[in-house]
């Protein structure tokens, strides 16, 4: 019997619902003239999920913002009614769903630590077994008998993911707060988790924007998009899905920038180098801003300068959009020889045989300088977007995987067969 079931779950806010005198000394002369009131739609957080989930499953639920994650997980722990549908939680609950949840600011950690035990019907008696456990996971020794209203937000995330997952909860529900604490402890903290699901057979619910982690920890995943349950499988099925949503938003992002002339880009310049222009080019010299994998590309730069450039030296590297570079290389090795650049526009022209970055988004980014003094010209971060694809590569497989590949040859040698040819040529 599933531990979980979601069945037809639908809730509504009404948006709007403060109105000002104008519109209410308005909606009154309608009520007494027989009309009717002007009311906004209401929205859907959630519109007609249905779902089940199976004791010691570790489930991750994935989504941008405002896709009903949340809203989900506080009908999943009771904090929230649905306005249509029923949801049954067969077990005791522990959620972490936002700082400061099921913990009282007025009470100290330790009176936090048996108020949560006896909320899941824990006895005393293993609460004060575990005591020890609890406050040494928190690291908040030298504070547990302080009242938490003084806790900054990590500290309280702390206590409350220590109390959450020492307590022997059937069904452990964590949200994003993990993202608050410091990396040491979100190091801990999935640590923890995965000696959960993978020794102690926990039921988990995850809901997290760090894919990676999803991917790692998670055995099935729903991605959510505007209250609908649209993917419900493997991870890497419905992160792929993900990767594509955000990729599509991103383009979409950037192409409404450049519409209204209000670009992202960080340029930084000492005026005597203007950038015009940066572009892609397929083999056929047409510009574009999706590469295939493993295929051959150009990267134009189109350059104005006021005053003669004795030996210029250029680079140009990729990043993701959240900035980790991840390639780069410029032309100090490849042209030995002295140039000279006369005032006036110039193109540089940068030549792949080969995309060896991973299916993604990437942005370039483009540096200039002169070669004898080392002196930066001219520099400039995400300039030009543009999305590697392959029919053949997971996207989420590569993302756990890296950004680039080595690109080299394999081979394998059996020793046993390389014997047997021996003899034979014998």
């Amino acid at each position: 019997m599933p531990i979980i079931e979601v069945n037809h779950l639908t809730k509504e806010y009404q948006l709007g619902h403060i109105t000002s005198l104008k519109e209410n000394a308005l909606n009154t002369f309608r009520r007494l003239g027989g009309k009717p009131v002007q009311k906004r739609e209401d929205f859907k957080a959630l519109d007609d999920v249905n779902f089940t989930i199976e004791e010691g499953e570790v489930v991750g639920i994935i989504g941008h913002n405002g896709a009903g994650k949340s809203t989900l997980l506080k009908h999943l722990a009771n904090i929230s009614k649905p306005t249509k549908g029923k949801v049954i939680v067969r077990g005791s609950v522990a959620p972490l769903i936002e700082v400061g949840a099921g913990v009282n600011p007025e009470l100290t950690g330790r009176e936090n630590i048996f108020l949560n035990g006896a909320i899941l019907g824990i006895p005393k008696k293993i609460i004060q077994q575990k005591l020890d456990e609890i406050i040494d996971f928190s690291e908040l020794e030298q504070f547990i008998d302080t009242p938490v209203k003084r806790y900054s937000s990590g500290m309280t995330v702390k206590l409350g993911f220590s109390i959450a997952t020492s307590l022997d909860a059937d069904l452990l529900i964590i949200d994003e707060v993990l993202a608050v604490g410091d990396l040491a402890f979100q190091r801990k903290c999935f640590d923890k988790m995965e000696d959960m699901i993978n020794r102690q057979g926990k039921t988990v619910l995850l809901v997290s924007h760090n894919i990676r982690q999803v991917e790692r920890l998670c055995s099935r995943v729903l991605l959510f998009d505007h209250g609908k349950k649209i993917v419900d499988g493997e991870p890497y099925l419905a992160c792929n899905a993900f990767y594509e949503q955000s990729d599509e938003k991103i383009k979409l992002q950037t192409l409404l920038q450049q519409q209204s002339s209000n670009s992202n880009s960080t340029i930084s310049s000492t005026g005597e180098l203007e950038l015009l222009e940066i572009s892609m080019l397929d083999a056929n010299g047409h510009k574009i801003d999706r590469v295939n994998y493993l295929s051959a590309v150009t990267i134009r730069v189109l350059f104005k300068t006021n005053e003669e450039l004795k030996d210029p030296t250029f680079g140009i590297g990729a990043h993701t959009p959240d900035l980790i570079f991840v390639a780069i290389d410029d032309s100090i090795l490849s042209i030995s020889e002295t140039r000279v650049i006369s005032p006036g526009e110039f193109q540089v022209e940068y030549h792949l045989s080969k995309m060896t970055l991973l299916p993604g988004l990437y942005a370039l980014r483009v540096g200039a300088a002169l070669k004898d003094n080392d002196r930066h010209l001219f520099y400039g971060e995400n300039l030009c977007h543009f999305q590697v694809y392959s029919d053949t590569l997971s996207r989420s497989r590569t993302v756990n995987q890296g950004f680039v590949s080595f690109g080299g040859k394999w081979s394998i040698d059996n020793a046993k067969n390389i014997l047997l040819n021996k003899q034979d040529l014998l």
